[in-house]
């Protein structure tokens, strides 16, 4: 309903601006533009998702030769410590700690066709454990909102659509990325574990927990006390090594199981193709929707607008250009997707914008998606502050993703 009410919207709100632009300030040229923006969004939307089609083969199927690998059970077995501590109404060894556990180390590997399904069983299997089955438990939401944060290791959808729009090196947000999807995870676990009184300075997790900030703030100390050139060089170099090595882990960690490597890239990849086909009529749907909105003034209009309010105040306005896809974050994927596009298109892959925008992309989940589908899934009615520690967290994981783009890309236009 809400998805529908936002395409809708856009088309309307640029038609009515283009009316507005005709006959009150006199520019009828205005409904050509339109019309051609209209076609050229389609064309466009056809061909991103068709450029998508080989990325998307290539990785997917890398992905399944790590999921029969056992990659992710292992990742399973690492965090079930951590889990048994922040879930302490779920009884040790019930089902919904390993489902838990799986869909986590599917989010953090990249692995969407994988998560969803593990989700959605942990949710049903944390509902057997739910007294008042129409009203969430303190487990379901914390889970929600880890889902809505998720750190993930592996943006293979990011730097496909970076590497089809132009970029020169599509992984260079990386590093970037990752700073700022672990900062929206660790705020929402925060937030919801307060709420929760859960004893967060656990040893078990403060270890879990200490541990990876240490390794976030080292990473972010060093590549402060670089010049903004070596920075990126250095950034650039880490992510596209850390990519490579995992390829290689993969691999070999197949190998040692005797998986039959090839067959299972084959299995993958025709998802993958399947993946990027079933793209085309959402992308085109939102990407006509913005075109129009664009194209009519409005959009440009309301960017302006703020950017000017920013500058009056003394301050960098650059960041405006990812604020409507950090507020369609939180409503709608395909929708930020399509800004996220559109946004590269129009000021370049390779800009501060199209990498801040890159950076917001990955930094959350669709908070309201996630509510609808999960909730919805074992029919919860009352939600309690799920939705508050969500957006909470994609309120942060903007904030944190425009500090590392300007910490990583401020010196670009």
């Amino acid at each position: 309903m809400l998805l529908n009410v936002l395409w809708a919207g856009f088309i309307l709100a640029g038609i009515a601006a283009a009316l507005a632009q005709a006959f009150v300030f006199g520019q009828p040229q205005i409904f050509a533009e339109m019309t051609r923006a209209l076609f050229d969004a389609a064309k466009s939307g056809f061909e991103i998702a068709l450029g998508l089609t080989g990325v998307m083969t290539l990785w997917l199927g890398i992905m399944k030769i790590g999921e029969k690998s056992g990659l992710v059970a292992l990742a399973a077995r690492a965090l079930a410590p951590l889990f048994r501590r922040l879930f302490p109404g779920v009884p040790e060894g019930h089902p919904a700690l390993g489902s838990m556990t799986m869909n986590i180390s599917a989010n953090m590997l990249g692995l969407d066709n994988a998560a969803t399904p593990l989700g959605l069983k942990a949710m049903r299997e944390l509902q057997t454990l739910n007294p008042t089955p129409d009203t969430a438990t303190d487990a379901q939401v914390l889970f929600l909102v880890i889902n809505t944060a998720a750190v993930t290791l592996f943006p293979v959808t990011i730097f496909a659509y970076r590497a089809q729009l132009g970029a020169a090196d599509p992984t260079d947000v990386f590093i970037p990325l990752l700073l700022a999807t672990y900062v929206a995870t660790l705020a929402g676990v925060a937030l919801t574990g307060a709420i929760q009184r859960l004893k967060l300075w656990d040893p078990v997790v403060l270890a879990y927990l200490g541990g990876l900030s240490a390794l976030v703030l080292g990473a972010a100390a060093w590549f402060l006390r670089l010049p903004p050139e070596q920075m990126q060089a250095q950034s650039s170099l880490l992510s596209n090594l850390l990519l490579l090595m995992i390829v290689a882990a993969i691999i070999v960690s197949a190998l040692v199981k005797r998986v039959n490597v090839y067959e299972s890239f084959i299995e993958g990849a025709k998802e993958g193709f399947q993946v990027a086909i079933g793209i085309i009529p959402y992308l085109v749907a939102m990407l006509v929707a913005i075109a129009l909105l664009r194209a009519s003034g409005a959009l440009d209009l309301l960017i302006g607008g703020i950017k000017s309010q920013v500058a009056a105040a003394g301050y960098d306005a650059r960041w405006v250009d990812g604020l409507p896809t950090g507020v369609m974050k939180s409503l709608s994927g395909s929708g930020a997707r399509a800004l996220m596009i559109e946004t590269m298109k129009t000021e370049g892959a390779d800009s501060f914008a199209g990498r801040l925008v890159s950076i917001i992309q990955g930094s959350s989940e669709t908070t309201f998606y996630v509510l609808a589908v999960y909730f919805g899934a074992v029919n919860i009615k009352n939600t309690r502050y799920a939705a508050g520690c969500g957006l909470f967290a994609d309120l942060v994981g903007f904030a944190a993703a425009v500090a590392v783009a300007y910490l990583f890309f401020g010196h670009l236009a």
